[in-house]
């Protein structure tokens, strides 16, 4: 993972500043994926932000089940094998809502609409 990026305008406005104290890797086309790899960061998750940037997206890691409460906005869950390959994708879970897939590993969580975008810059290639 590269270094944790300066706050850009679009993280601040939404709240969602504190995802840049996060290790984060860059994707083509500048899209960010931020890694919560630890139990308080991945319990804190995206819950209480505004909205999420469209260029990020939260890689939650171990994780098998996830749940959006508290959340303002959808979002697309982009399900990972042991191996950082695409397993399943849920698209526009909705706030309150509880997805669990026993076969991922970790899971990426972005705006909703956003998933496609995200493979498209290599999200799940290996």
């Amino acid at each position: 993972m590269d270094a944790p990026l300066s706050p850009a305008p679009a993280a601040a406005a939404t709240g969602a500043a504190r995802l840049l104290e996060l290790p984060a890797r860059t994707l083509p086309g500048g899209l960010v994926v931020h890694a919560a790899t630890t139990a308080r960061a991945r319990r804190r998750g995206l819950a209480r932000l505004d909205a999420l940037p469209p260029g990020a997206g939260l890689h939650l890691s171990p994780c098998r089940s996830v749940h959006t409460a508290g959340m303002r906005f959808a979002l697309d869950l982009v399900w990972l094998d042991g191996d950082g390959r695409v397993v399943r994708i849920d698209r526009g879970v909705r706030p309150w809502r509880v997805r669990s897939f026993r076969r991922a590993r970790s899971v990426v969580e972005v705006a909703a609409g956003r998933a496609d975008a995200f493979l498209a810059a290599g999200l799940g290639a290996r």
